[in-house]
Protein backbone atom coordinates (compact mmCIF):
# COMPACT_ATOMS: atom_id res chain seq x y z
CA UNK A 1 0.00 0.00 0.00
CA UNK A 2 1.15 3.61 -0.05
CA UNK A 3 0.95 5.58 2.94
CA UNK A 4 0.29 8.99 3.80
CA UNK A 5 -0.73 11.41 6.84
CA UNK A 6 -2.68 14.40 7.46
CA UNK A 7 -0.92 17.99 8.59
CA UNK A 8 -3.88 18.27 10.95
CA UNK A 9 -0.77 16.36 13.14
CA UNK A 10 1.44 19.44 12.41
CA UNK A 11 -0.41 22.16 13.16
CA UNK A 12 1.73 25.46 12.28
CA UNK A 13 4.37 23.39 10.34
CA UNK A 14 5.26 24.67 7.17
CA UNK A 15 4.25 22.54 3.86
CA UNK A 16 8.44 22.00 3.44
CA UNK A 17 8.48 20.33 6.45
CA UNK A 18 5.94 18.33 6.07
CA UNK A 19 6.93 16.97 3.06
CA UNK A 20 10.16 16.75 4.41
CA UNK A 21 8.91 14.41 7.32
CA UNK A 22 7.05 12.18 5.35
CA UNK A 23 9.95 11.30 3.17
CA UNK A 24 12.75 11.16 5.64
CA UNK A 25 9.63 8.01 7.61
CA UNK A 26 9.07 6.36 4.26
CA UNK A 27 5.33 7.90 3.61
CA UNK A 28 4.25 8.62 0.09
CA UNK A 29 2.42 11.65 0.37
CA UNK A 30 0.54 14.09 2.52
CA UNK A 31 -3.01 14.75 2.96
CA UNK A 32 -3.52 18.48 2.97
CA UNK A 33 -5.85 20.42 5.66
CA UNK A 34 -6.89 23.21 3.45
CA UNK A 35 -7.91 25.49 5.93
CA UNK A 36 -7.03 29.30 6.09
CA UNK A 37 -4.59 28.71 9.24
CA UNK A 38 -2.37 26.32 6.95
CA UNK A 39 -0.30 27.35 4.12
CA UNK A 40 -2.78 26.11 1.29
CA UNK A 41 -6.21 26.82 1.02
CA UNK A 42 -9.17 27.29 -1.57
CA UNK A 43 -7.91 31.42 -1.52
CA UNK A 44 -4.13 30.69 -1.96
CA UNK A 45 -3.01 32.31 -5.11
CA UNK A 46 -1.67 30.52 -8.09
CA UNK A 47 1.58 31.44 -7.16
CA UNK A 48 1.51 29.86 -3.76
CA UNK A 49 0.41 26.51 -5.14
CA UNK A 50 2.61 26.39 -7.96
CA UNK A 51 5.87 26.73 -5.02
CA UNK A 52 4.12 24.16 -2.84
CA UNK A 53 3.68 21.93 -6.01
CA UNK A 54 7.69 22.25 -6.51
CA UNK A 55 7.98 21.85 -2.57
CA UNK A 56 6.73 18.51 -2.30
CA UNK A 57 7.52 16.80 -5.47
CA UNK A 58 10.83 18.14 -5.15
CA UNK A 59 10.77 16.12 -1.23
CA UNK A 60 9.82 12.75 -3.53
CA UNK A 61 6.39 12.46 -2.15
CA UNK A 62 2.90 13.88 -3.21
CA UNK A 63 -0.63 15.36 -2.06
CA UNK A 64 -3.16 12.82 -1.98
CA UNK A 65 -5.94 14.84 -0.81
CA UNK A 66 -6.55 18.25 -0.52
CA UNK A 67 -9.07 17.94 2.86
CA UNK A 68 -11.70 20.34 2.75
CA UNK A 69 -14.66 21.88 5.28
CA UNK A 70 -17.34 21.66 2.34
CA UNK A 71 -20.29 20.13 4.40
CA UNK A 72 -22.77 18.65 1.56
CA UNK A 73 -25.23 17.56 3.12
CA UNK A 74 -26.31 20.82 5.27
CA UNK A 75 -29.18 22.86 4.94
CA UNK A 76 -29.56 26.38 3.15
CA UNK A 77 -28.66 26.81 0.09
CA UNK A 78 -26.65 25.00 -2.54
CA UNK A 79 -24.82 27.90 -4.57
CA UNK A 80 -22.21 28.51 -1.21
CA UNK A 81 -21.86 24.48 -0.99
CA UNK A 82 -21.05 24.44 -4.38
CA UNK A 83 -19.14 27.05 -4.91
CA UNK A 84 -17.04 25.63 -2.06
CA UNK A 85 -17.14 22.41 -4.03
CA UNK A 86 -15.31 23.89 -7.36
CA UNK A 87 -12.92 25.89 -5.23
CA UNK A 88 -11.79 22.69 -3.37
CA UNK A 89 -11.88 20.93 -6.97
CA UNK A 90 -9.40 23.10 -8.47
CA UNK A 91 -6.71 23.71 -5.61
CA UNK A 92 -6.30 20.13 -5.60
CA UNK A 93 -6.21 19.87 -9.36
CA UNK A 94 -3.77 22.60 -9.30
CA UNK A 95 -1.42 20.13 -6.31
CA UNK A 96 -2.16 17.13 -8.86
CA UNK A 97 -3.96 15.84 -6.37
CA UNK A 98 -6.50 13.07 -7.28
CA UNK A 99 -8.93 13.35 -3.96
CA UNK A 100 -10.60 16.33 -2.48
CA UNK A 101 -12.02 15.50 1.27
CA UNK A 102 -15.80 16.73 2.13
CA UNK A 103 -17.87 16.32 5.32
CA UNK A 104 -21.51 15.42 5.30
CA UNK A 105 -22.63 17.50 8.33
CA UNK A 106 -26.01 17.04 7.89
CA UNK A 107 -26.85 17.41 11.53
CA UNK A 108 -28.66 14.55 14.00
CA UNK A 109 -30.22 12.51 13.27
CA UNK A 110 -29.86 12.82 9.43
CA UNK A 111 -33.02 12.02 7.32
CA UNK A 112 -34.32 12.23 4.02
CA UNK A 113 -33.54 15.88 3.37
CA UNK A 114 -30.30 15.69 4.12
CA UNK A 115 -29.20 12.70 1.61
CA UNK A 116 -30.98 14.92 -0.74
CA UNK A 117 -28.70 17.73 -0.25
CA UNK A 118 -25.60 15.42 -0.51
CA UNK A 119 -27.05 14.05 -3.40
CA UNK A 120 -27.94 16.68 -5.23
CA UNK A 121 -24.72 18.39 -4.73
CA UNK A 122 -22.29 15.92 -5.58
CA UNK A 123 -23.99 15.05 -8.40
CA UNK A 124 -23.52 18.50 -10.02
CA UNK A 125 -20.04 18.62 -8.62
CA UNK A 126 -19.03 14.79 -9.76
CA UNK A 127 -18.51 16.01 -13.13
CA UNK A 128 -16.35 19.00 -12.76
CA UNK A 129 -14.17 17.07 -10.40
CA UNK A 130 -13.67 14.19 -13.04
CA UNK A 131 -12.67 16.84 -15.79
CA UNK A 132 -10.15 17.93 -13.20
CA UNK A 133 -8.79 14.47 -12.60
CA UNK A 134 -10.00 14.55 -9.05
CA UNK A 135 -12.88 12.74 -6.59
CA UNK A 136 -14.96 13.95 -4.49
CA UNK A 137 -14.64 11.91 -1.09
CA UNK A 138 -17.51 11.85 1.53
CA UNK A 139 -15.61 10.74 4.44
CA UNK A 140 -17.42 8.70 6.60
CA UNK A 141 -18.31 11.80 9.62
CA UNK A 142 -20.71 13.15 11.61
CA UNK A 143 -24.20 12.67 10.34
CA UNK A 144 -23.50 9.76 7.87
CA UNK A 145 -20.67 8.56 9.81
CA UNK A 146 -21.11 4.65 8.88
CA UNK A 147 -20.54 3.17 5.43
CA UNK A 148 -24.53 2.32 5.08
CA UNK A 149 -24.98 6.18 5.09
CA UNK A 150 -22.75 7.55 2.81
CA UNK A 151 -22.66 4.37 0.61
CA UNK A 152 -26.53 5.45 0.92
CA UNK A 153 -25.91 8.42 -0.56
CA UNK A 154 -23.13 7.82 -3.57
CA UNK A 155 -25.37 4.97 -4.93
CA UNK A 156 -27.80 7.95 -5.23
CA UNK A 157 -25.29 10.47 -6.83
CA UNK A 158 -24.09 7.26 -9.22
CA UNK A 159 -21.11 9.26 -10.63
CA UNK A 160 -17.54 8.58 -10.55
CA UNK A 161 -16.33 11.83 -9.84
CA UNK A 162 -17.41 11.52 -6.16
CA UNK A 163 -16.81 8.27 -3.99
CA UNK A 164 -15.66 7.74 -0.13
CA UNK A 165 -13.40 8.39 2.45
CA UNK A 166 -13.33 5.71 4.99
CA UNK A 167 -12.64 7.34 8.31
CA UNK A 168 -12.55 4.03 10.79
CA UNK A 169 -12.99 5.80 13.63
CA UNK A 170 -16.29 6.87 12.81
CA UNK A 171 -17.59 3.70 11.22
CA UNK A 172 -16.36 2.34 14.21
CA UNK A 173 -18.42 4.73 16.72
CA UNK A 174 -21.43 4.00 14.68
CA UNK A 175 -21.07 0.22 15.63
CA UNK A 176 -20.16 -0.86 12.08
CA UNK A 177 -17.59 -3.56 11.74
CA UNK A 178 -14.71 -3.27 9.06
CA UNK A 179 -16.20 -5.90 6.86
CA UNK A 180 -19.41 -4.29 6.77
CA UNK A 181 -18.28 -0.95 5.62
CA UNK A 182 -16.13 -2.10 2.86
CA UNK A 183 -19.16 -3.90 1.94
CA UNK A 184 -21.46 -0.94 2.00
CA UNK A 185 -18.61 1.25 0.49
CA UNK A 186 -17.92 -0.58 -2.38
CA UNK A 187 -16.83 0.79 -5.34
CA UNK A 188 -17.04 4.10 -4.06
CA UNK A 189 -14.16 3.90 -2.26
CA UNK A 190 -11.74 6.39 -2.51
CA UNK A 191 -9.17 5.68 0.40
CA UNK A 192 -8.19 4.78 3.92
CA UNK A 193 -7.69 6.62 7.12
CA UNK A 194 -6.82 5.14 9.99
CA UNK A 195 -6.24 6.56 13.39
CA UNK A 196 -5.76 5.32 17.09
CA UNK A 197 -7.79 6.54 20.31
CA UNK A 198 -8.34 5.25 24.11
CA UNK A 199 -12.30 4.92 23.58
CA UNK A 200 -15.32 6.15 22.54
CA UNK A 201 -15.50 8.50 25.53
CA UNK A 202 -11.79 9.94 25.33
CA UNK A 203 -10.94 10.83 21.35
CA UNK A 204 -7.48 11.89 22.21
CA UNK A 205 -5.12 10.76 19.33
CA UNK A 206 -2.51 8.14 20.44
CA UNK A 207 -0.16 6.17 18.41
CA UNK A 208 -1.39 3.34 16.20
CA UNK A 209 -1.64 0.13 17.96
CA UNK A 210 -1.91 2.03 21.25
CA UNK A 211 -5.65 1.92 21.58
CA UNK A 212 -9.31 0.43 20.66
CA UNK A 213 -9.79 0.94 17.07
CA UNK A 214 -9.85 -2.24 14.79
CA UNK A 215 -7.39 -1.23 12.68
CA UNK A 216 -6.33 -5.07 11.77
CA UNK A 217 -9.36 -5.45 10.58
CA UNK A 218 -9.71 -2.52 8.39
CA UNK A 219 -6.17 -3.11 6.95
CA UNK A 220 -7.78 -6.73 6.15
CA UNK A 221 -10.32 -4.81 3.71
CA UNK A 222 -7.81 -2.09 1.88
CA UNK A 223 -7.59 -2.62 -1.70
CA UNK A 224 -3.97 -3.94 -2.17
CA UNK A 225 -1.49 -0.57 -3.91
CA UNK A 226 -4.26 1.64 -2.63
CA UNK A 227 -3.83 4.18 -0.39
CA UNK A 228 -3.90 4.64 3.53
CA UNK A 229 -4.10 7.84 5.32
CA UNK A 230 -3.15 8.74 9.44
CA UNK A 231 -4.81 11.14 10.35
CA UNK A 232 -3.39 12.18 14.28
CA UNK A 233 -5.36 15.10 15.39
CA UNK A 234 -3.13 17.36 17.22
CA UNK A 235 -4.85 20.49 16.12
CA UNK A 236 -7.85 19.54 18.42
CA UNK A 237 -5.60 17.81 21.12
CA UNK A 238 -2.65 20.30 21.36
CA UNK A 239 -2.07 17.86 24.88
CA UNK A 240 -1.36 14.49 22.39
CA UNK A 241 2.10 13.32 21.78
CA UNK A 242 3.68 15.47 18.91
CA UNK A 243 3.18 13.32 16.00
CA UNK A 244 6.89 13.85 14.33
CA UNK A 245 8.01 11.40 17.53
CA UNK A 246 5.94 8.70 16.13
CA UNK A 247 6.12 8.85 12.28
CA UNK A 248 8.14 6.05 12.05
CA UNK A 249 6.93 3.67 14.58
CA UNK A 250 3.45 4.38 13.28
CA UNK A 251 4.77 3.49 9.62
CA UNK A 252 6.47 0.24 11.24
CA UNK A 253 2.60 -0.82 12.35
CA UNK A 254 1.24 -0.09 9.03
CA UNK A 255 3.66 -2.21 7.46
CA UNK A 256 2.85 -5.27 10.12
CA UNK A 257 -0.80 -4.86 9.90
CA UNK A 258 -0.68 -5.03 6.03
CA UNK A 259 1.87 -8.36 6.11
CA UNK A 260 -0.79 -9.80 8.40
CA UNK A 261 -4.00 -8.78 6.09
CA UNK A 262 -1.84 -10.25 3.11
CA UNK A 263 -1.00 -13.62 5.03
CA UNK A 264 -4.73 -13.46 5.38
CA UNK A 265 -5.79 -12.85 2.19
CA UNK A 266 -3.50 -15.53 0.32
CA UNK A 267 -4.98 -18.48 3.03
CA UNK A 268 -8.39 -17.39 1.81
Amino acid sequence: MKYAFSTLGLPGATLARSAALAAEHGYDGLELRAHPEEPLHPGSPRGDRTAALREVIGAGVRVLAVAGYARVAAPGDDGPVLEELRDLVRLAADLEAPYVRVFPGGGEPAGPAADAHAVRRLRESAPLASRHGVRILLETHDSHRTGRAAGRVLDAVGHPGAGALWDVLHTWLGGEPPDESRRLLGEHLGYLQVKDVASARDLTPLGLGDGVLPLAGAMAQAAPGGWLCWEYEKRWYPEAAELAGQLARGREHLESLERSAGGGRQAE
